[in-house]
């Protein structure tokens, strides 16, 4: 199976041989520009990403958009991988090629749990896209009330 296609089914013994034997497959990038690691964690494959990480795929590593895996979970939702990625020493703080931030995709996306993850963990609720506007403002779209009152800068 395509080693793309193991990280997005979760994979986990399939890719380890594959890492065995091309231990630069970790940081190449997909035909749509996804690392490894933004592949598994939008695909919501925790072990996979555990795998990645344990073997030093950058938790940093972007995507042809300049998305983090913390921005690509954070717009999917897991708060179990944003979790881990932030343990591994995210950037919460990272922008995209857009100037959006993980705490803008979580708010746009209604992630109540990740947003306060991403706040906990010193997410700047202050950062503005390139159109200007910061988590808060998309809250007002798919927020709830007590999200807002989060993101209210």
């Amino acid at each position: 199976m395509d080693f793309y296609e193991n990280i997005r089914t979760g994979e986990v013994e399939q890719l380890k041989a594959q890492l065995e034997a091309e231990p630069n497959l970790i940081e190449q990038k997909d035909s749509k520009g996804f690392t490894p690691l933004v592949l598994a964690t939008y695909s919501d494959q925790y072990a996979v990403a555990e795998l990645l990480l344990n073997l030093n795929a950058p938790v940093d590593g972007r995507d042809s958009s300049g998305n983090t895996p913390l921005m690509g979970v954070s717009f999917k939702g897991s708060a179990e991988i944003a979790n881990l990625l932030i343990s591994w020493g995210a950037d919460v703080n990272a922008r995209n090629h857009s100037g959006m931030t993980a705490l803008i995709f979580a708010a746009m996306a209604g992630h109540e749990q990740i947003i306060d993850l991403l706040l906990q963990n010193g997410a700047d609720r202050s950062m503005r896209d390139s159109r200007g506007n910061t988590a808060f403002e998309y809250s007002k779209v798919k927020g709830t009330p007590a999200m807002q009152e989060m993101l209210e800068v």
